[in-house]
């Protein structure tokens, strides 16, 4: 799973981007941190793990109807992106101090506000990353936040490929 503060993020980008889609912004983002609230994320993600979305699981048992569930697409359309399209490569051991080091900038530059809900949950540190990098980060998080949901859900529910493959993990 991207961290909170990147799937915060998106979403604040996605606001600004598109300021008349989300009538509820407390819904909105109680969806996009929803899929990682639960225990199993195969539950939540639509694939056996958060790294591996199938964005058109998605759409066998709901649809971007309401704000809650845009912000549970827009939460899973990061993961998806950012397994699938930017990350170069993955390491358990670094991705989450990775988060830890760039979550103060990035929920500065992006204006994110924590949910209560999760404070507990996002962690500050220090030092260098080492698979991520502030930006490309924040780079990825613009252009993320760029793509229409609506368009997304076309393009999955029409086969497109670039939604559609999963992309194996180069482990270090």
């Amino acid at each position: 799973m991207a961290g909170h503060i990147i799937h915060l993020a998106v979403g604040e980008e996605y606001l600004r981007n598109y300021p008349n889609e989300i009538k509820n912004y407390d819904e909105f983002i109680e969806g996009i941190i929803y899929p990682d609230s639960v225990k199993d994320k195969s539950l939540t993600h639509c694939g056996p793990k958060s790294s591996q979305v199938h964005l058109n699981e998605f759409f066998k048992d709901r649809d971007i109807n309401s704000d809650f569930n845009k912000g549970y697409f827009i939460h899973l359309v990061t993961d998806y992106l950012f397994y699938n399209k930017f990350l170069k490569v993955f390491s358990k051991k670094y991705i989450y101090n990775d988060y830890d080091v760039l979550n103060k900038k990035l929920e500065k530059e992006f204006k994110v506000n924590v949910p209560d809900k999760i404070k507990d949950e996002v962690f500050y540190n220090t030092g260098e990353t080492k698979i991520l990098n502030f930006d490309d980060t924040a780079k990825f998080i613009k252009e993320t936040a760029k793509y229409n949901l609506n368009d997304i859900k076309s393009a999955v529910l029409n086969g497109d490929n670039f939604w559609l493959e999963i992309r194996p993990l180069v482990k270090i």
